[in-house]
């Protein structure tokens, strides 16, 4: 059943094919964030661990939301590990214990992610007038920027 929600259904299909790129990214940076706490070693190996833990717990929450808000769009959320590789803007990494590399790769990843919510903000309000994506973006850039700088805080 198609959402009557006062955005035109070419703009929801736009906003929705969007969000789902964010969705891969979503679920890519969580996947990553989850083989760093997996394997990362050294003499703070417990503290980097539940932070690594912290992390990919709320991330595996951000990714329920942008699925949950595709579906409330009307459209399927595709989660898919094909349909996330093809529609990522991030990168899978190497294997790495290297604490220093895996934060680095982790923050690149978090202001790529923040720099595309940042385009579709105005992208959702502007071109295909649905404040309400737009407000949904800028909550999810939000939550990137505080990630962010908690890694940014471990790097110094």
């Amino acid at each position: 059943m198609k959402a009557n929600i006062g955005v035109l259904e070419e703009n929801i299909k736009q906003i929705a094919l969007e969000l789902n790129k964010v969705l891969a990214d979503e679920l890519l940076i969580y996947a990553k964030t989850r083989n760093c706490h997996w394997n990362i070693e050294g003499s703070n190996f417990h503290e980097m661990h539940i932070f690594y833990e912290e992390q990919y717990e709320e991330l595996e929450e951000f990714g329920d939301l942008v699925a949950e808000y595709i579906r409330s769009l009307g459209h399927f959320a595709l989660g898919r590990y094909a349909d996330v590789l093809e529609l990522t803007n991030l990168l899978e990494s190497e294997y790495s214990n290297d604490q220093k590399k895996q934060l680095q790769e982790l923050l690149a990843d978090h202001e790529t992610i923040i720099r595309n919510l940042r385009r579709l903000i105005d992208e959702f309000d502007d071109k295909y007038k649905d404040k309400g994506a737009a407000d949904f973006a800028t909550q999810m850039l939000q939550k990137h920027l505080k990630l962010a700088w908690m890694i940014r805080a471990y790097l110094g």
